[in-house]
């Protein structure tokens, strides 16, 4: 099995020329002196660093490819042929009542005053990225008629070019924080929230004191890292100005926008743009305990912590110190990433991969529960995208892990749908689009039951906001086909009693019983009868 595909990858614009390729290194197997393009190595000999990133900044999102031994695809989801758990009280169980539209795909996540979903997802931190300023509005009112929870996540306040700080460095007026929260809250209805994400440069512009004096926000989350990257939130800068006035405002920004060769070189356009990097942040249990109890002192009543893919001693920090300050979810973001700006070999080569991370978790979350300790409400990221595997975490870490945190999988129907309204005002809608329909109406298969619910506001809803609504009806039906399939028609009855691995492999990993040994000892108590 080849892991790894170095050298050549179309989100970083590159190929081999070559059909024999050398499988440790990504080279052409016969590297041709006057060769005209374009592996990794021979576009970085002129562009160096930009390889690094996918691109182009600002238009793509990109996910890592590596090919790990083991993923979600090694386990299957049992299906039964009798009973029914979960049905609502006084339901009998029977087959008028036991079908799929009545299994009930809510959630919730908390240690005391708990947030419901409709469904068990929500999005992952759509921060200081260009992809998802453009997009806030699809994303943001998509979330929020969808009944889901929207990260927002870290340096939004720090990139805000009209963001206003008193002397002391901390956050007067950010109107690109106020129009972030003030979208989603326009037509949140109860289901889900926005919580605002911190690094170490949002804790020092005091992020947390501005969205809960200013917008009365209940959830603050801290950041210790994610599954792209462990080397903190990046965005590229095209202007020189901008990127020295992020650079006054404390950010790491490469190469240099203030020394003389740089300002020349941008000047003659032998530079075009600027990097802007976060600080590493370092955590010690008493600095975590101690910023937790501040932040519920300044009055939130949640406080959630997102955690990347880091090796299991820190995995093990995380749960344990979450546990010991009562967070209300701790969100486990494993390798690979999908993001809009992260170093692409980053993205494949580093951290522990998701199923491996949630396996450790499961792990860990029921050494801790025999010791008596809660577990923190758990979340797992990490490149998901539909209802299968909706299903196998959320069945593999019964009862800890209560959602899914999805990136790039519920930024796409954002922009496919806010794609689809340029298309139609531009009188270009492909093929593909068109033979649907020409109208919202009839290409957006659940256009007239926000019509019902909304009435007239509907034409006002972002059509990137009826395609992650679109979305999120999809993976909540397919969810309650599996459940139904299952026999659990609430999500607090799916457990690891209902999934099986394919593999010695996966199991050995994971725990879970391979699938010729699951619920082998029922079927030979039959076989005895």
């Amino acid at each position: 099995m080849n892991l790894r595909k170095p050298n050549a990858n179309s989100a970083i614009g590159t190929f081999n020329r070559s059909r024999s390729v050398v499988p440790m290194s990504g080279l052409c197997t016969d590297c041709l002196d006057g060769c005209k393009g374009g592996c990794e190595v021979w576009l970085a000999s002129f562009r160096g660093r930009e390889t690094l990133y996918p691109g182009p900044f600002g238009e793509t999102t990109a996910g890592a490819d590596k090919n790990y031994p083991i993923d979600y695809s090694h386990v299957n989801i049992c299906g039964y042929a009798m009973g029914a758990r979960g049905l609502p009280k006084g339901m009998k169980a029977d087959s008028d009542n036991a079908i799929f539209p009545n299994a009930n795909t809510e959630t919730s996540y908390g240690w005391t005053k708990k947030v419901k979903m409709k469904v068990p997802i929500f999005t992952g931190a759509l921060g200081s990225t260009e992809i998802a300023r453009k997009n806030w509005e699809h994303f943001a009112v998509g979330a929020a008629i969808s009944g889901v929870t929207l990260v927002c996540g870290e340096n939004v306040c720090g990139i805000d070019p009209k963001l206003e700080l008193n002397k002391k460095g901390k956050i007067v007026k950010s109107p690109e924080m106020d129009r972030r929260i003030e979208t989603y809250k326009r037509y949140n209805e109860g289901y889900g929230e926005i919580l605002v994400q911190m690094n170490v440069e949002d804790t020092g512009f005091g992020v947390a004191e501005y969205v809960l004096e200013k917008h009365g926000l209940d959830t603050i989350e801290l950041k210790w890292g994610q599954g792209a990257k462990c080397i903190g939130g990046e965005i590229r800068v095209n202007d020189l100005k901008r990127a020295q006035e992020l650079q006054k405002r404390g950010y790491v920004v490469t190469p240099d926008p203030s020394a003389p060769d740089m300002i020349r070189a941008f000047k003659e356009r032998e530079l075009i743009e600027f990097e802007r990097h976060s600080r590493l942040g370092f955590i010690s249990r008493k600095g975590f305990l101690d910023e937790v109890k501040r932040l519920r002192k300044l009055g939130f009543k949640r406080i959630t912590l997102k955690t990347g893919a880091y090796c299991m001693d820190e995995l093990a920090m995380a749960m344990r110190w979450g546990a010991e300050a009562k967070i209300d979810l701790l969100t486990i973001d494993g390798a690979p990433g999908g993001t809009g700006m992260s170093p692409w070999n980053m993205m494949n080569e580093w951290g522990v991969p998701t199923f491996y991370l949630q396996s450790l978790a499961c792990e860990f979350a029921e050494k801790l529960r025999k010791r008596g300790i809660r577990v923190p409400d758990l979340a797992m990221a990490g490149g998901f995208s539909h209802e299968a595997d909706i299903y196998k975490v959320l069945a593999m870490g019964a009862p800890h892990f209560k959602a899914i945190c999805m990136g790039r999988a519920l930024m796409i129907p954002g922009m496919v749908g806010k794609n689809i309204g340029d298309w139609l005002k531009e009188n270009k809608l492909p093929k593909s689009v068109g033979k649907f329909g020409i109208l919202p109406k009839e290409i957006f298969v659940t256009y007239e039951e926000l019509r019902e619910k909304y009435g007239r506001e509907v034409k006002k809803l972002p059509l990137g906001a009826i395609g992650i609504y679109t979305f999120s009806q999809k993976i909540r039906v397919g969810l309650q086909q599996l459940m139904a399939g299952s026999r659990n028609f609430s999500l607090d009855q799916v457990g690891r009693k209902d999934v099986f691995t394919l593999t010695p492999e996966a199991s050995e990993v994971s725990g879970l019983p391979y699938v010729m040994n699951a619920y082998r000892k029922e079927a030979e108590k039959i076989l005895k009868s």
